[in-house]
């Protein structure tokens, strides 16, 4: 976190538990002030123009599907090109013919992805990327029960549509958001690594999933100009992780 008097970064790791409570407990008539303001005080930027779905590449038949919220999306960039499907589109197009679908809508939560992906009734894929979590945190879900809805996201995709394997991209640092004030900025940045340290210990015995963990440093100059979401080198550097993963397990 930041320090308010003396603007000294810690990691929200750092505190002990009984500090986690006390430092919520003080701060939490600004917390429910600062949070509508930042809602309306920032610059809505719309999902980016494209394509949704494509087939790219030559060689094996792989089939991708995407899911998740507002940065699955794409938001922060202008075309899906610079976003994630996008990146990643290119990234395996030299390896295999990928047939790809993008499922993600700015604002969603991880049980209204699956009622999104039920409705959709994509093709059947091979692997699917989750981009999930942000969106839970900020509407107060408890950890238990996201990492919860999100098991059951994972059983639907690989019990009911036979995905082979889902990657699952862990919560970015919340806590290095540069539109979040504090105290919101640690708050919610505490919550996001506790998910994040929860859902690596969920999948880590997992053979179906497997998480991808988000090593990305979130400052102003690599943001989008709403100082949430990502912008295009962020973008690539999560496409890269993702792909990276993909082709260790593959042998590419």
């Amino acid at each position: 976190m930041t320090d308010i008097n003396r603007n000294i970064t810690v990691h929200p790791a750092c505190l002990s538990r009984p500090w986690h409570a006390l430092y919520r407990f003080a701060f939490y008539p600004v917390l429910i002030t600062q949070g509508p303001f930042i809602r309306w005080n920032t610059v809505k930027l719309p999902e980016p123009i494209g394509p949704r779905a494509g087939v790219i590449g030559a060689g094996p038949d792989l089939r991708l599907l995407i899911l998740g919220d507002s940065s699955a999306a794409g938001v922060g960039v202008s075309d899906q090109s610079d976003a994630l499907s996008g990146q990643i589109a290119t990234l395996l197009s030299d390896q295999v013919r990928l047939d790809w679908q993008l499922v993600a809508r700015s604002g969603d939560t991880t049980p209204m992805a699956l009622c999104h992906v039920k409705a959709a009734q994509p093709r059947q894929v091979d692997i699917a990327v989750l981009g999930l979590g942000v969106n839970d945190i900020l509407r107060g879900t408890t950890r238990a029960r996201w990492l919860a809805q999100t098991q059951a996201l994972i059983d639907y995709l690989t019990d009911e549509m036979g995905v082979g394997h889902v990657y699952v991209s862990g919560l970015p640092p919340v806590w290095q958001f540069p539109r979040l004030p504090n105290p919101l900025r640690w708050t919610l940045g505490h919550r996001a690594a506790r998910f994040d340290r929860g859902l690596r210990k969920m999948l880590a015995d997992q053979t179906t999933a497997t998480m991808i963990p988000a090593h990305i440093k979130m400052h102003a100059d690599v943001m989008s100009e709403d100082g949430f979401h990502p912008g295009p080198w962020v973008y690539t550097q999560w496409a890269h992780a993702i792909v990276a993963r993909f082709k260790f397990d593959r042998g590419l």
